[in-house]
């Protein structure tokens, strides 16, 4: 009981962890630095812990002609999912809320199994179809109550770049899924995250060569190495162990935390308002997205 309990308190502190990027983002948005500037910052600065734990983990000869093999396949969900996934995230957090993405976020485990549905015929069960129904209410809900965004086209706009974002992570999860246990999960992990930081940081060269990096305030510079190491490092290891531990549909459970989180933080923090049909929306997503878990854990 005692492990599991652990494992519960690892995936909450993950989810809650994770959940607080887009206010940090918001925050740094507020200094005028644009999406890809601070996106690159974020991947360089937990760049070295990742790559830190490639040397410490290194592999014998034999395993590194699997990674050898599978070179490329990580290079594409590398890209697909933590450079394309976190780039449509980070350009749709400066048209929407934070908490709002959070609630659009959150429903790529429906995307999840609609891909499955339609590229590998896997039938999608009457609950799940509920589930799903549920999910796509409360988002419409969330997003037509939203009180933070005047503008209706940055809404749009906004909330389309959070569905591409989330799109592409569940793209990632379906393609990477048979990969991942061949190659092991902390060093496919590291992996993709440095291949992302290549990605963003070449994106960055040829858009801007000339930029000065240390042309930015105090405060950016700050909240970007929070945002590596509190958002992004060490949730990414405390929810796999917490994964390890009590499988991925439980910890999907527990990591339901994590809009309701970023509605907090965002209250606090950004002074964002959430009226009660955004809660509702909100909970109705949440809801949906545990219903798929639980089903997915039966069958």
């Amino acid at each position: 009981m005692g492990n599991k309990l652990l494992a519960a308190l690892l995936v909450f502190i993950g989810a809650v962890l994770f959940s607080a990027k887009a206010v940090m983002v918001k925050l740094v948005y507020d200094h005028h630095v644009d999406h890809v500037t601070l996106l690159m910052f974020r991947m360089l600065m937990a760049l070295p812990v990742y790559v830190a734990i490639l040397f410490i983990r290194k592999k014998k000869e034999q395993e590194e002609k699997i990674w050898s093999k599978n070179l490329l396949w990580v290079v594409l969900f590398g890209f697909l999912g933590y450079y394309m996934a976190s780039y449509f995230d980070f350009l749709g957090l400066s048209y929407i809320s934070a908490g709002l993405e959070r609630v659009i976020l959150f429903i790529y485990p429906t995307l999840v199994l609609i891909i499955n549905a339609v590229a590998f015929k896997k039938k999608i069960q009457g609950v799940q179809v509920l589930a799903i129904l549920l999910t796509y209410i409360g988002v419409i809900i969330a997003i037509t109550n939203d009180q933070n965004v005047k503008d209706s086209e940055d809404l749009i706009l906004g909330g389309l770049l959070i569905f591409f974002s989330a799109l592409t992570y569940a793209s990632y999860l379906v393609g990477s899924g048979w990969l991942i246990p061949r190659l092991g999960t902390i060093r496919f992990t590291c992996y993709a995250m440095v291949i992302s930081t290549v990605c963003v940081t070449t994106h960055q060269l040829v858009r801007n060569p000339g930029l000065d990096l240390l042309s930015f305030p105090a405060e950016v510079y700050k909240l970007s190495l929070w945002m590596a190491i509190f958002s992004t490092v060490i949730p990414s290891f405390l929810i796999s162990e917490g994964i390890r531990r009590l499988g991925a549909s439980n910890a999907a459970i527990i990591a339901g935390v994590g809009p309701i989180s970023t509605i907090v933080l965002a209250s606090i923090y950004l002074d964002e308002s959430f009226g009660m049909f955004q809660v509702i929306g909100t909970l109705l997503v949440i809801t949906g997205v545990l219903l798929i878990s639980v089903k997915g854990k039966k069958v």
